[in-house]
């Protein structure tokens, strides 16, 4: 995604513990965007003219973070709760550069499709479930589940590219589209 807006970057993936309870689920996964990037920084430094980017996300359904599915029994479980109902997909993101720490979250507004039993078997079939907040991936074939999103889609996949180019932008590192 970073690569649609011609951007160079390498993915370097951050040793820190994520936590999923606590608070609110917006203090949740800036927190922990925050201590990807933080981690990651201490790690392997903040590039000369560059950045660390982070992200969390996590579902949210009646204020309760459903994390990761651990195995098929749990993803099963998550998407026959998820069916038929609104959810929101939050994620939050950080950004570290070397004039300091920026922050910021979005939400975004999913309504599942009514699943039958068949229709979760078949896509926790695929695996797609696997490592997936929620336990869908709605840029696979999890869009077959999903009525309606509500906001940003580049946030249900788990990185709000709006958000990140304001960022990006707010710093300095992005000019932005010919148009901005």
């Amino acid at each position: 995604m970073l690569g649609q807006l011609g951007l160079e970057f390498r993915v370097v993936v951050a040793e820190f513990d994520e936590h999923t309870t606590g608070a609110d689920p917006v203090t949740v996964v800036t927190a922990n965007a925050l201590g990807k990037a933080r981690e990651v920084a201490q790690r392997a430094g903040v590039p000369q003219a560059g950045a660390i980017l982070a992200a969390d996300t996590e579902v949210v359904q009646d204020g309760a973070v459903l994390g990761k599915p651990q195995d098929l029994s749990a993803a099963e479980s998550t998407l026959a709760a998820l069916a038929g109902r609104p959810h929101e997909v939050i994620t939050g993101v950080a950004l570290i550069t070397d004039a300091g720490e920026r922050t910021a979250h979005e939400t975004t507004r999913v309504v599942m499709r009514p699943l039958t039993a068949a229709e979760i078997g078949w896509y926790c079939a695929t695996g797609e479930w696997r490592d997936r907040a929620g336990g869908y991936a709605i840029q696979g074939a999890g869009a077959a589940l999903c009525a309606r999103v509500d906001g940003d889609p580049s946030n249900v996949i788990g990185l709000p590219m709006a958000l990140v180019a304001r960022l990006l932008g707010e710093a300095g590192l992005w000019p932005g589209p010919p148009w901005a």
